[in-house]
């Protein structure tokens, strides 16, 4: 990954200058050993010969762009500046490489630069997968709303600039929609983040889970998986979302705390194709959510049932 500057094509070696016979293959024997290798490889192999980089060029092997790290947010390289632009570069690349054929997209910490540019080439696209984006906002999604029509996966977990404006736009011009991941960092444990997520992103996260929930429940008819981990929606944010999408078989709210097991029957009971919740199954200490409105932990235990919330 570290050559991917996409003005400039990487530096290859004359086929007549090597003594092996990789170079010699044809065109599809190349493609069929490429597309067995992860995308960073490949990006390292085309730098072997000018064979090489053609093969890697080929619209077939450009149907996918997945460079994603583990865990679930990576390291903290995975958030900085530097390493965005060469995702963004590699992005750009492999959306001109595959001719309109990229459908499946999934990656980090990419930008609105590269997300225009594949508005642009790859109406196609079907899966768009863009966690952990803080360069991205509603202006690309816009695009990627108005071009890229036959998208059935959308996961824009922990992007904070997108609003649930792009979730309308999305849900009204993508048919297909199918499953969104719209997951929210764990605000009630920040240990878990420390060192990896900038500290300043925290301050970003988006207040308002019952916009984007009013968003999806009238816009996204036909989803079938929802994932909203962490989201501040509320008992009324989750009716509005049961009301418009009655096709629903999986709903994870798991860490949601401003929801509780009474509130999530009440507002599936109408889903009968339900199969699975992720429920908020925890305890949540009352020394540290919203204890200050209640004078009496009585009335506070009544309004959040804490108890239903302990594992």
């Amino acid at each position: 990954m570290d050559r991917t500057n996409n003005e400039e094509e990487p530096p290859v070696t004359d086929d007549s200058d090597s003594d092996s016979d990789w170079g010699g293959l044809t065109c599809e024997c190349l493609a069929n050993i490429l597309a067995r290798l992860p995308l960073e490889h490949r990006w390292r192999a085309m730098l072997l010969c000018k064979s090489w980089l053609l093969a890697c060029k080929d619209p077939h092997l450009n149907s996918r762009f997945v460079l994603e790290p583990e865990p679930e947010y990576g390291s903290a390289q995975w958030w900085a500046p530097e390493l965005g632009r060469r995702v963004d570069s590699i992005l750009r690349s492999v959306a001109e490489w595959s001719e309109g054929s990229l459908r499946e997209i999934r990656t980090r910490n990419c930008s609105n630069e590269s997300l225009h540019f594949v508005a642009q080439r790859c109406p196609n696209l079907e899966v768009l997968s863009i966690k952990c984006c803080p360069n991205v906002t509603d202006a690309s999604m816009a695009d990627i709303a108005f071009r890229c029509t036959m998208i059935k996966e959308l996961d824009i977990s922990y992007c904070h600039e997108i609003s649930h404006e792009s979730l309308v736009l999305i849900g009204k011009n993508c048919p297909n929609l199918t499953i969104v991941k719209r997951n929210a960092l764990n605000l009630l444990d920040p240990s878990e983040h420390a060192g990896i997520v900038p500290e300043e992103y925290f301050k970003t996260c988006p207040q308002d889970g019952n916009s984007e929930a009013d968003a999806i429940g009238k816009s996204m008819p036909n989803l079938k998986h929802l994932e909203l981990r962490f989201s501040k929606v509320t008992a009324k944010g989750l009716g509005l979302i049961s009301a418009g999408c009655l096709k629903l078989e999986y709903l994870d709210v798991f860490g949601c705390v401003n929801l509780n097991s009474r509130d999530i029957n009440n507002a599936t009971s109408e889903l009968k194709n339900l199969k699975e919740i992720k429920k908020p199954n925890f305890y949540i200490p009352r020394s540290v959510f919203h204890t200050e409105r209640y004078g009496h932990w009585r009335l506070y235990d009544e309004r959040f049932q804490t108890d239903i919330f302990r594992i």
